[in-house]
């Protein structure tokens, strides 16, 4: 005999998803590494991860001090794990409760109890290390979700606010990772985290054109008569894209121009500082990315695009040596 009617049992299972999703997500995230009886600790979880998804980060992470190196890692974990939930969830609704979870997570990292994921764990211990604000975390989380709702953007302003609350922020945690509050490299970072997501997008279009997603804000793209189910069938044959990924390019590299001109300024010579060139190490991929997409005419659904770049490790090895990228 039932001792719940439907309606009672309806209204309680509504009530109760939010509850069950987070409880279950995180355990779910948990299994892996309790699996592992041990055998892998969150700093290794999120450099492993770090390696896999986001591979320019897991490069220049080898120049970062060794006594920071776990807290990074965590960063850009943090980062990847964020960027990646539009694409690993069915709908938004999920994302948002992910997203959820990690507000959860990031307020509990000045409570000292943090929910047992492994980037929620190395979070935890790069908070002790280092004061990284939480409005940060917040920031970034909240532009995130509000992707989840509105994937397009309709101008490049909207773009460049949205790199702000997202790459930029990421870099202004890794400024304060390293205690290096000033406002000079801060506005570097401004301008170089607009470059960063201006081109990872570049080299993702195919990737979201496939999908569905137009990822080049519409301002640029009806400037150019590009039409958006013309880029979804026909690829790089589409009627003006050349021209719309040419303004875009140009776009990001005027920030990040304008980023390197920071450096020209209060006696830096043009060159970075030894204790912020892990930071701005950033840049290199950034610059290679660009000259890759001038290389192949604007093309981004060349092959080339979506291969590694061989000389990548070598232009980051000789930029931190150089103090420039």
């Amino acid at each position: 005999m039932f001792l719940l009617s439907t309606k009672t049992f309806k209204c309680t299972f509504s009530l109760s998803r939010a509850t069950w999703f987070k409880t279950s997500y995180t355990f779910s995230c948990c299994q892996s590494t309790l699996a592992a009886a041990g055998a892998i600790d969150p700093v290794e979880y999120c450099t492993n991860f770090v390696q896999k998804y986001d591979y320019e980060a897991y490069l220049i992470g080898q120049f970062w001090p060794k006594e920071v190196r776990g807290p990074y890692f965590a960063l850009k974990a943090f980062s990847a794990e964020l960027a990646m939930i539009q694409d690993n969830v069915s709908n938004s609704s999920i994302g948002m409760m992910r997203m959820q979870f990690w507000r959860d997570a990031t307020k509990a990292l000045n409570d000292g109890n943090p929910p047992a994921h492994p980037i929620a764990l190395a979070l935890h211990q790069a908070s002790i290390k280092a004061n990284l604000p939480t409005y940060h975390f917040k920031r970034i989380i909240d532009a995130r979700d509000a992707e989840l709702q509105a994937p397009v953007h309709l101008t490049v302003d909207s773009l460049t606010a949205h790199s702000e609350s997202t790459s930029s922020t990421v870099l202004y945690l890794l400024l304060s990772l390293l205690s290096l509050p000033s406002s000079t490299l801060s506005h570097a970072a401004s301008h170089l985290g607009a470059a960063q997501t201006f081109t990872t997008l570049l080299r993702a279009l195919p990737f979201h054109a496939k999908n569905g997603r137009m990822v080049l804000p519409a301002e640029i793209t009806a400037k150019h008569g590009v039409v958006q189910e013309e880029v979804f069938r026909r690829g790089p044959a589409a009627k003006g894209l050349d021209d719309a990924v040419f303004e875009f390019a140009t776009v990001a590299n005027d920030h990040l121009a304008t980023a390197r001109s920071m450096f020209h300024q209060e006696g830096f010579g043009g060159k970075v500082p030894w204790e912020a060139m892990p930071v701005f190490l950033a840049g290199v991929p950034v610059s290679s990315i660009l000259k890759q997409v001038e290389e192949v005419n604007f093309d981004v659904f060349h092959p080339r695009m979506q291969t590694r770049d061989w000389k990548l490790p070598w232009r980051i090895w000789k930029g931190y040596y150089q103090q420039r990228f």
